[in-house]
């Protein structure tokens, strides 16, 4: 056994990268072939009894060694992903039967249609509000978004359906033109915002429009956080004596449930104007 069995053996072990987009089953079976290709190598050195228990020392070896430890890091992460909360599929581009009428039965037969791989609210179609099938108490939410020109939307969250509306309860991520919006001259109801609230901070950075912005809404108990393009942009505490005295002066004052809902349904919101939504992905969050 000598320096070419090395060389053999990190053939046989392709590169990290490989793995990571593997399904864990073919990982598993995979690294352990390497490791029992190593131990036989090993074992085979301490047999000829050189040095150390292996018939070379130096390079090779310590590549070979980095790249064995890089394997079996890998597969930890991927168990404790598997353990890991699993991301729904809301939307995939073609599939919409997480999405019914709010207050209705099934998908609306007109105003909602999935164009190009997206679900687009077609400008006055008439189509309502939609609302997914399940509730949700804490979650993350991803989302890709873009506008027409002059449109407004927003994606609301702990709806619930005893209310004529789904902002009576649920609050909202402004989806919204602010270049050419009137929404748009106010910060509280510009995009990402948390609607007529709070306005989304100085990390903010808007696409223009017609091009996709990348949304993300994370909420665990009452700690909120709107996401845009990978900055975080609000970040609040809803349950807050602050944030409580903040609605008692809003325009949702009158509405006794909103915000304070423990869970409820994911809604987009049609406000008659061209709106598309790709991507759509949730998954239930643990409390800490």
């Amino acid at each position: 056994m000598g320096p070419t069995d090395g060389r053999r053996l990190l053939r046989v072990m392709p590169p990290l990268r490989q793995y990571t987009r593997a399904p864990f089953i073919a990982f598993q079976w995979e690294t352990s072939q390497q490791l029992r290709d190593a131990r036989r190598v090993a074992c085979a050195g301490l047999a000829s009894g050189s040095p150390c228990g292996f018939p070379w020392v130096g390079s090779l070896m310590k590549k070979t060694l980095i790249r064995l430890l890089a394997l079996c890091g890998a597969l930890v992460l991927l168990v404790a992903a598997d353990k890991s909360p699993r991301w729904e599929i809301l939307f995939n581009g073609k599939d919409t039967s997480a999405w019914r009428s709010f207050r209705g039965s099934g998908f609306p037969a007109k105003g909602w249609v999935v164009e190009n791989g997206s679900l687009r609210c077609v400008s006055k179609g008439g189509g309502g509000d939609l609302v997914t099938r399940e509730q949700y108490q804490d979650f993350e939410l991803t989302f890709d978004w873009k506008v027409a020109p002059g449109a407004n939307s927003g994606v609301m969250y702990r709806v619930r359906e005893d209310q004529s509306a789904p902002y009576m309860t649920g609050p909202e991520y402004q989806v919204l033109d602010d270049a050419k919006h009137g929404d748009g001259r106010n910060p509280k109801t510009s995009a990402s915002a948390l609607y007529a609230l709070i306005a989304a901070n100085e990390a903010k950075k808007l696409k223009p429009v017609g091009e996709w912005n990348e949304g993300r809404i994370l909420l665990v108990g009452t700690q909120l956080e709107h996401w845009l393009n990978g900055s975080r942009v609000v970040a609040v505490d809803l349950g807050s004596a602050e944030t409580r005295d903040m609605i008692a002066k809003s325009k949702f004052k009158d509405w006794s449930g909103f915000g304070r809902q423990p869970s409820g349904h994911i809604c987009l919101q049609d406000h008659g104007d061209d709106v598309w939504f790709r991507n759509i992905r949730i998954r239930r969050v643990e409390k800490p």
